[in-house]
């Protein structure tokens, strides 16, 4: 399968140019101690440490509470950490302003729908806004990418038409495409199949899993679906209590033992014979 192929080539070492032919290039996003609390006082994030390079796609899991969004917002730095530093493409995040963090990541938030009243190719230019200057003109290089972010997400065809009138899953794929237009290094994703039927969350998975190969972007995506995760991404955070319990590969963290203490509740693991890849199964508790 694609996805497979992809997550192998991902897990090769990292040696693209940098500053020279034999320099490792700057992790796209790396958290360093990070600590995040609510408004309340209450800690959030404790002292997390996670580096995402481009081409990877992160799956953070987690169960309710665990700190998953509060991730989210650290990383897309519309939260400061209370501890600790985050780093956008090698440079202190507190030190960007927010056009120019727009400039190299883009977030679609949880359940985020793109506002009614616009055509899908205006949905779509609204991520070109933080290249754009004070009157927002549109340049051909804007045109050019809202045709590229249109293509990638199967939406050509629906361009033109009313976003009020598509359904749930053809309105994710315009917010996922808005993103895409950005043109950024770092993707943020906070449950990008919430909601969608079975059909509609693999036809998302799938544009997610193309854009971060092709693009060699460094993907952060809050899932709760664990099948989900073990096809699509490269690597694993597993959350509780606001705490790294464990990263690293799919095989490493989506063991039976870790998931049961993340989630507090008996998966079966298995393995798919066709590929390889796990899947997961809730087991009912015995009375």
């Amino acid at each position: 399968m694609t996805q497979n192929l992809t997550r192998r080539a991902a897990s090769l070492p990292h040696d693209h140019v940098g500053d020279g032919p034999d320099a490792p290039e700057s992790p796209a996003i790396e958290l360093r101690s990070v600590s995040a609390r609510y408004p309340s006082g209450r800690l959030a994030l404790a002292e997390i440490d996670l580096t995402v390079r481009a081409g990877e796609l992160w799956a953070v899991l987690g169960p309710n509470g665990a700190g998953k969004s509060t991730l989210v917002r650290v990383i897309s730095g519309s939260l400061q950490p209370s501890a600790g530093q985050v780093f956008l493409c090698g440079e202190p995040m507190a030190s960007r302003d927010r056009r120019q963090i727009a400039r190299q990541l883009a977030v679609v938030p949880q359940a985020a729908l793109p506002p009614s009243g616009f055509s899908v190719r205006e949905i779509v230019l609204m991520g070109r806004s933080p290249h754009q200057g004070a009157w927002m003109r549109v340049s051909e290089q804007d045109d050019q990418a809202v045709q590229r972010a249109l293509d990638a997400c199967g939406l050509m065809s629906l361009s033109d038409r009313p976003v009020a009138e598509l359904s749930g899953g053809e309105q994710r794929r315009v917010s996922i495409a808005r993103a895409l237009a950005q043109e950024g290094d770092v993707l943020i994703l906070d449950e990008p199949g919430a909601h969608l039927d079975v059909r509609h969350s693999i036809e998302l998975y799938e544009v997610i899993r193309r854009e971060v190969a092709e693009r060699r972007l460094a993907c952060v995506a809050v899932l709760h679906d664990l099948n989900a995760a073990a096809q699509y991404a490269d690597r694993i955070a597993l959350l509780k209590g606001g705490r790294l319990l464990a990263r690293g590969t799919i095989e490493e963290v989506m063991t039976y033992q870790k998931l049961k203490s993340a989630f507090e509740a008996e998966l079966y693991v298995g393995v798919n014979e066709l590929d390889n890849t796990r899947y997961f199964l809730p087991v009912r508790p015995s009375r």
